[in-house]
């Protein structure tokens, strides 16, 4: 099983659309594929427009959560992604190597077009991603 683990600030947007994205779109594939995400801060509750967005297609976050990022999560994933948020090494609780940087807008206080947009690009990423993760 490979594992994704998507890593934002509040991990209250983007990385858990990412999250809700691969396990949903692995399990429709019947890819060993699993998707985590976390904050290096940690929100308090999920975007509720990201919640909308997601749901516009058939995809629930019902059970996800913000997560404060942890050592055991680093050791535990095949690659860490970025969602673009600036990431801060400093405030950071614990250290790692990011495979990736996506450079993602923040959809904190967007209008629910721009974050359509957003999770449309998480979605196109996903996607490659798992074709990249799926091949021998």
């Amino acid at each position: 099983m490979t594992r994704l683990l998507f890593v934002c600030v509040h991990n209250a947007g983007r990385s858990q659309m990412a999250e809700a994205f691969v396990n949903h779109l692995a399990k429709e594939k019947g890819l060993p594929v699993e998707g985590a995400s976390a904050g290096t801060v940690g929100g308090k509750v999920l975007n509720p427009v990201a919640i909308e967005v997601m749901a516009e297609l058939g995809i629930s976050m019902e059970g996800q959560a913000p997560k404060l990022l942890t050592p055991e999560m680093v050791a535990e994933s095949d690659q860490i992604i970025s969602m673009g948020c600036g990431v801060d090494a400093e405030a950071c609780p614990t250290k790692f190597l990011l495979t990736e940087d996506w450079g993602l807008d923040d959809p904190a206080g967007q209008p629910i077009e721009k974050v359509r947009e957003i999770r449309d690009q998480i979605r196109e990423f996903v996607e490659i991603k798992l074709a990249e993760v799926s091949t021998p």
